[in-house]
């Protein structure tokens, strides 16, 4: 995610650390370069003129932009819904630490510590499970007989939720937790599998593809048509509004691909790498441990 402070208004024409002109320059730089030819040429190509007026365009454009608008509404529904999901992981997180740190009884096994890793684990795992990348983490934070049941594990998250779960059933029947709070854990244990599956949910039900398509192929046509309906209008000023246009039109299609899934490795993604580590910070510290790592820091102006 772009972290930084908004420039003055002068800078922002300048700004590029968080940008996303570097993902689209090759686009713009063809559009404005097609555009330079046609206004050279007066829109001939050999020795045809090719003449068109800029009222389909007034037309296509308007529809495009609307429908670009309206994908980009919806893929921001999506990262801003999976940030609600990972604040909802924060708040119920601290809460199940809480809750088995003060509830339930130790009995020489330190079960409420083991507990409270766990957590720790389901978090860092969940992050993997929803980017695809290895889990070199959680295993840290797990009893040495559960990890490799949870490496091998085809959910490695909702394994460590069922042990949580096994473990709190166990010490209930042992009368080292109340009936009462026993439920009030669990109801977080199952607020924490909520927020897998609304993740989950997020991230294997893409935007359909021939949408998404539709409205590329119809920005880069639109785009590379546009110095002809443009030069006998404009003239020598049809490379600057291709540019401006193509620029606004392949910036808002790409801002959309990339917050499609807000769980990626992208710029503009969750910054899940942060919120796991501020997890791991909080339950740590309720831990007792000092030896706590550090809050990771923008690097460029990306948090990750």
């Amino acid at each position: 995610m772009i972290v930084r402070d908004r420039p003055a208004a002068w800078r922002l024409f300048f700004a590029v650390r968080g940008s996303i002109l570097h993902r689209i320059k090759w686009e713009v730089t063809t559009t404005v370069c097609i555009a330079i030819g046609v206004t050279i040429l007066h829109g001939r190509v050999f020795d045809t003129k090719i003449t068109l007026t800029p009222i389909p365009f007034s037309l296509i454009g308007l529809a495009l932009a609307i429908f670009l608008g309206f994908r980009n509404s919806a893929t921001y529904d999506r990262w801003w819904e999976g940030r609600k999901q990972w604040g909802d992981l924060v708040i119920h997180a601290r809460s199940l630490a809480r809750l088995s740190l003060n509830h339930i009884s130790p009995n020489g096994d330190d079960l409420p510590a083991i507990q409270v890793r766990r957590i720790i684990a389901f978090t860092h795992a969940l992050r993997h499970a929803l980017r695809g990348s290895e889990d070199c983490d959680s295993a840290a934070f797990l009893p040495e007989n559960e990890r490799r049941d949870v490496l091998n594990s085809v959910n490695p998250p909702n394994r460590i939720l069922r042990a949580f779960s096994a473990d709190l059933a166990a010490a209930t029947a042992q009368g080292r937790v109340t009936p009462m709070m026993a439920v009030s854990i669990e109801e977080n244990v199952t607020a924490l599998a909520g927020v897998q599956a609304g993740c989950e949910r997020i991230s294997g039900t893409p935007l359909p593809f021939s949408y998404t398509l539709l409205l590329h192929r119809t920005a880069h046509m639109y785009c590379l048509m546009l110095p002809f309906g443009l030069v006998d209008t404009i003239g020598f000023a049809t490379p600057v509004v291709v540019g401006l246009i193509s620029y606004t039109f392949f910036g808002l299609d790409t801002i959309a691909d990339e917050i499609e899934d807000p769980f990626g490795m992208l710029p503009n993604n969750l910054p899940l790498d942060a919120i796991s580590r501020r997890i791991e910070i909080d339950l740590r510290d309720a831990l007792g441990e000092t030896d706590l790592p550090e809050m990771l820091q923008p690097v460029e102006s990306c948090l990750m």
